[in-house]
C-alpha cells in the first residue's frame, strides 16, 4: 500500500481538524467525507479541493460512505455515542477503522467491538493522542528501565473548563451538552487512563479488575448558566444537568495496583491531566519526578530525561509540533498509517479501546448504586498473562 485512501465520519471540530491533519501527510488522500449535517460535509470536501486538490465522494450516510471501493480506513470522529456503531460497521465492511475517544455506553458496546475485530481480523486503532505525549512517554521509559522500582500507585485526570463548550452545544450541534444533561460517570475517561494502562501493561500481563466511582453535586453548570443567562440559550435556563462536576473513579488492577481517575470539566479552572506515579524508588507529578535517597525537597525536571524519548519526538520540527496539541497528534496519525502500510500491528488495539472505553459505563453504575464496586470485564479471554509487554516506547520509526 503506497497511499491510504480515508474516508472520514464525524466532521466537527475534532473530526475535520484530523482531517486537515491527514491532508498534509503525502501519502494519504482522504477520498469520502461524511457527516449528518450538509454544511459540515461541504466544507470539508472544500478542505480537500483547496489542499490535495481531489474532489472527495459526500455523504450523510455513513454506510454509503464505508462500502466504497476507494476507502481503505474509516476515521470515526462522529458523536461518542456512534462510535462503536460505526466501527463495527466498517469492519464488517472489512475497512480498517481509526476510531476516537470517549466512553462506551454499555458493556455489550464493548464486548461486541471486540468480538468484531476478532471476527473480521480488521485493523483496527485507538486514537489516545495523550499516549503519545513526551511526559508519558519519558515516565514509561524510565519505569521500563527499573528507575520507578515497583509502581504502586498512578493517578491522572481530565481536568478542563468545558462550561461554554457544553451551554452552547445546541447552537455548535456538540454531544456533550446531551450527555451533560442526562448522565453522570466518568464520561471521558481515556486521556488520562490510556498512558496510566500502558505504562502498567494493562492487557499484557496486567489487567484492571474493579472500580468505584462516586460523584459531587452537580453545580457548575447551573451557576454557571444563571451567570451567563443575558446570551445562553433560554433552553438551559432552569435546566438540571445530571453530569457531577467531579468525579472520582478508583481502580483497582490483577497486581494489587491502584488508579485513580477524576473527571473535573464543569468548574472553573486550567487543564490539567495531573499524570503522576508513584514507585518504591521514585516518584513523579506532571513534569517533575522526585527520586528515593535525595532530599525531600529534591525534584528534577523529566524533560532532563528527553533522551529516552522514541525518534519521532527528539527529531520534531516546529512544523511537527503544529500538527495538533503540540505534536501527539502527528505523531498518533503517523504511527496509524505506517503500521496500516506495512501491516504492523496497532500500538493502541481493540483490547485497549474495550478496557479503556468501558469505565465510563461502569462508573455510570457505580454512582448509581452509591459507590458500590464494579467488575471490569476481562476482554482478551484470558490471554492478557501470556500476551507480551510491547515496548511502548519504541513506537514505528515515524518521521513527522
Amino acid at each position: 500500500m503506497d497511499k491510504v485512501r480515508m474516508g472520514f465520519v464525524g466532521l466537527g471540530g475534532r473530526g475535520r481538524g484530523n482531517m486537515n491533519l491527514v491532508l498534509t501527510m503525502p501519502d494519504v488522500e482522504v477520498t469520502a467525507v461524511c457527516d449528518l449535517y450538509e454544511d459540515r460535509v461541504e466544507r470539508a470536501a472544500k478542505d480537500c479541493q483547496q489542499k490535495k486538490g481531489n474532489d472527495p465522494y459526500r455523504t450523510t450516510d455513513y454506510k454509503e460512505l464505508i462500502k466504497r471501493d476507494d476507502v481503505d480506513a474509516v476515521i470515526v470522529t462522529s458523536a461518542w455515542e456512534s462510535h462503536i456503531p460505526i466501527a463495527i460497521a466498517a469492519m464488517k465492511a472489512g475497512k480498517a477503522v481509526a476510531m476516537e475517544v470517549g466512553g462506551a455506553y454499555s458493556l455489550n458496546d464493548c464486548f461486541d467491538l471486540v468480538r468484531t475485530q476478532e471476527q473480521t481480523g480488521a485493523p483496527f486503532y485507538f486514537l489516545e493522542n495523550c499516549c503519545f505525549d513526551e511526559i508519558e512517554l519519558i515516565v514509561t521509559a524510565m519505569v521500563r528501565k527499573g528507575l520507578f522500582g515497583d509502581v504502586v500507585h498512578c493517578s491522572g485526570s481530565y481536568a478542563h473548563d468545558l462550561r461554554e463548550e457544553v451551554t452552547r452545544g445546541e447552537e455548535n450541534r456538540h454531544y456533550r451538552l446531551r450527555n451533560y444533561l442526562n448522565r453522570n460517570c466518568e464520561n471521558y475517561p481515556t486521556h488520562e487512563l490510556g498512558p496510566i494502562a500502558k505504562l502498567l501493561g494493562i492487557n499484557r500481563g496486567n489487567r484492571m479488575v474493579s472500580l468505584v466511582s462516586v460523584a459531587s453535586k452537580s453545580a457548575g453548570m447551573q451557576a454557571y448558566v444563571k451567570k451567563h443567562s443575558d446570551n445562553i440559550n433560554p433552553h438551559l435556563i432552569g435546566k438540571d444537568f445530571m453530569q457531577g462536576d467531579v468525579v472520582n473513579t478508583l481502580i483497582t488492577c490483577a497486581h494489587g495496583e491502584t488508579i485513580h481517575l477524576m473527571l473535573d470539566t464543569s468548574l472553573p479552572r486550567g487543564y490539567d491531566r495531573q499524570f503522576t506515579v508513584h514507585g518504591t524508588s521514585a516518584y513523579s507529578r506532571c513534569s517533575a519526578i522526585h527520586i528515593d535517597g535525595e532530599s525531600h525537597e529534591v525534584y528534577h525536571n523529566l524533560y532532563d530525561y528527553k533522551h529516552l524519548l522514541p525518534s519521532c519526538w527528539t527529531d520534531m520540527t516546529d512544523e511537527g509540533r503544529a500538527l495538533g496539541h503540540g505534536g501527539i497528534d502527528g505523531i498518533e496519525f503517523r504511527v496509524f498509517v505506517d503500521c496500516l502500510k506495512e501491516g504492523k500491528p496497532m500500538p493502541i488495539e481493540v483490547y485497549d479501546a474495550a478496557a479503556w472505553m468501558c469505565i465510563s459505563c461502569l462508573s455510570e453504575t457505580s454512582i448509581a448504586q452509591g459507590g458500590k464496586p464494579q467488575e471490569i470485564p476481562d476482554f482478551t479471554h484470558g490471554q492478557w498473562m501470556i500476551r507480551p509487554l510491547e515496548d511502548v516506547v519504541e513506537f514505528p520509526d515515524v518521521e513527522i
